[in-house]
Order: structure tokens, then sequence, then C-alpha cells
């Protein structure tokens, strides 16, 4: 019989573990780049993971929040001067990196500043279950509090950094500088908040140029607010990768001597039609809520935490209803499969649902009730999917 036909190829029914693209941790995720820098530096410890990065005297990370490796080869006429750069793409290949799972900030943040996949810096979603409370946490927003160095307790990579004498320095804006998401994941060094995306890149130029040996992080949230908002290739997105495009060059025309400026992102893009086909409500639907304790994560990527002994019971009927559109696994099954990394913390397992649901088609498990303003975004990201996990590592050199 042949297999049913999606926006994605033939697949089998239901989906398999096995079958989902789990991130390149290790060589290629977001999580080895600033260990690869700083390994360049002379950090110890620092394991250069992404062999095909050369190391600089003085690094420059630039996240656009949002922009997806897919969505910027998409949008050549709005973002030139970053598609000029397109084939210096990790150390030369044209390649992209992956964000690892879920692809969403937080987590995707956590990485990039801790140098550790999701299982061991323990942001494993967008909201997971605290194990010691039994509520959800939300790790964006950092709700409800808790304790970030319980809840996150590996040093950055520029507290590292700062230790080994590098001088290491974030350029973001003033609302991030006493985050708790900012403690856990970006700390160390100097931070400096500017509230216009010129007067970062300016600063981060000067702030390179103030150590022989510098690692400096700055950030635009922009393009991702856009893309929630009115969805990828709308003209306001477009505006804001326009935007982007002109920052990337200010900063990369001001590049002191032995410098390498990196362009990534946290995750890509997708956006859900909104009608019942695409859009399933677990508020509204019966069947996936029974036996249902706590639903985290987000539309694209869910964590299911089952009532006691109902584990099985929820994973066998998530299969039989989303198992055509989504990898639908136990938690046991994700963590052995590498989604969260190569292994996960005592403390992290826990957060991890019994059921984890990552979805492969361009479909939404939105809960219209309890997560109003998250099911009607346009624009969604989360899983593994090319458009979601790809991401650029643009280079210029001076």
């Amino acid at each position: 019989m042949a297999q049913p036909e999606t926006a994605w190829g033939p697949h089998p029914e239901p989906l398999t573990v096995a079958s989902a693209p789990a991130p390149e941790y290790g060589s290629g995720s977001l999580a080895d780049l600033l260990p690869t820098l700083a390994a360049g530096l002379g950090v110890p410890e620092m394991n250069a993971a992404i062999t095909e990065l050369t190391p600089a005297d003085r690094n420059c990370v630039f996240l656009i929040d949002g922009l997806g490796w897919e969505q910027l080869k998409a949008h050549p006429e709005d973002a030139p001067f970053m598609t000029s750069l397109l084939a210096t793409s990790r150390g030369g290949t044209g390649r992209p990196l992956t964000a690892g799972y879920p692809a969403t900030t937080a987590t995707s943040l956590a990485s990039v500043g801790t140098g550790l996949p999701p299982g061991a810096h323990g942001l494993p979603g967008y909201t997971v279950r605290n194990p010691d409370t039994g509520e959800l946490m939300n790790q964006l927003r950092w709700q409800p509090w808790t304790q970030p160095g319980v809840w996150q307790p590996y040093p950055t990579v520029f507290q590292l950094a700062h230790a080994a004498g590098v001088h290491a320095a974030q350029v973001s804006s003033p609302t991030f500088q006493n985050t708790p998401l900012t403690r856990v994941a970006l700390s160390g060094g100097t931070f400096l908040g500017r509230l216009t995306g010129e007067d970062r890149m300016d600063l981060a130029a000067e702030q390179l140029a103030a150590g022989d040996r510098s690692l400096v992080y700055t950030y635009f949230a922009e393009v991702d607010g856009a893309g929630h908002r009115f969805g990828v290739d709308s003209d306001t997105w477009r505006g804001q990768l326009m935007y982007a495009d002109r920052l990337v060059q200010r900063l990369a025309e001001q590049l002191p001597p032995r410098s390498a400026l990196y362009v990534t992102a946290d995750h890509g893009m997708i956006d859900v039609p909104f009608d019942e086909q695409h859009r399933i409500d677990f508020d509204e639907d019966w069947e996936l809520s029974a036996g249902v304790a706590l639903l985290g994560g987000e539309g694209r990527a869910r964590h299911v935490y089952a009532v006691p002994g109902a584990a099985n019971d929820v994973l066998t009927c998530w299969r039989e209803v989303l198992g055509e559109q989504f990898w639908v696994a136990s938690r046991d099954e994700a963590i052995a499969a590498g989604w969260f990394g190569p292994h996960i913390d005592e403390r992290v397992y826990g957060r991890i649902g019994d059921v984890v649901a990552a979805a492969r088609d361009d479909v939404l498990l939105i809960a219209s009730e309890r997560e109003p303003k998250e099911s009607a975004m346009v624009g969604n990201h989360g899983s593994m999917t090319p458009a979601e996990q790809l991401v650029p590592l643009l280079e210029v050199r001076s």
C-alpha cells in the first residue's frame, strides 16, 4: 500500500520516534557554538565541537531571534547583505546549525549561553512541570518564580571566559539585564543595555575592541515578534528582516582587527492556518485531555504530564489521534532518541513530559482556554522540521 503524502513527502502511519531528525548535539548545534569560540580563545575545558570554525582573537555572536535558515534563504531581496554571506555559514561549508529541541527561545538561549544541551541545562521547553511543586513553570517569563541558580546551576560560557581573562560582554535591550533567564543563560562579564539596534551594533564593535581576547554577544528580537503576530513573509516581518540586515552590515563594517562576527538565530518559524484541520484544540478534545494532569510546552512541541498511572494510556491515545502529524514519544523514548541531548541530568528528568509530541506537519495543538495568546499566534515554532530547527551561522572576518 502506498504511504500517504504530506508537505514533507511520504511518511509512515503513525510517525516513528526514530524518524524524527534529532539535533546535531556535539558537532553542529547552537549549544556547540560558544564552547567552540571559547576554546579558540584558550578558555580551559572548552571543546571546539564545530570543527569547521577557525579561531579568532575577538568573537561576536549576533543572535537574531526567529530568523531560521529557510526563512533567510527565501527572502534574498529583503536581506541582501546576509544573503551574500550564506556561503560563509558554518565555517564556509554553506550549511546551517541545528537549534536543539525544542526550537524555542528559552531553550535555545540557555543552550547558547551555557554551551549545554537542554537535557543538561534544564530548560527543555516553553513551559515544563516543576517536579518539586507540580506546577507548570514558564521558562521564558520565569513564572512562577523559581530560584534561578537551583533551576540552572551550571556556569555560563561568558562566566568561564571572564574568569580566564577574556573580555566578555553582552549588549542587548536594558529590559533583559536583570531577568532570571539572562542570569541563568547569558550572565558573565559586563551587560550593557542599549535601546536602539544601531546603538547595540556600535557598542558591540567597541566591546570587541576593548580586549585582546574578546567574547561579545548581542541580540535583536523584533523578527520573532513580527512573525508571531503577523506571520513569516508578512509586510511587517519583511520590514524587520530588512532592518536586521542593515544592522548586521553596520556591525560587520565596524569590526576591529582580528575579529570574527557570527550571525545566528535561536529557531526558525512556520505559519499555521487558522482552521480546525491545522489547529487542534486540546481544551475542546476529550480524547486528548483524558488522563492528562498538565499540558506543557507549546503548540508544536508539547510536554504532556499524565495523572498517576495513566501515562501509557495517554501515550496510546495521543499516538492514535495525532500520530500521522506528530512524532509522539514517551519520555524515555524521546530521551533515548537524543531529542534533548546525549544525556539527561537527574534534576531535569521529571521536567520532561510523560509524553512528548513534536509536530511534523503544518499543525498546532493549541489550548484556546488556558493559552489564549499563544493560541492566536500566526507564526509558530518548537519542533524539528527544517523550517524551525535549522539556523544560520553566517561569518564575517576582519
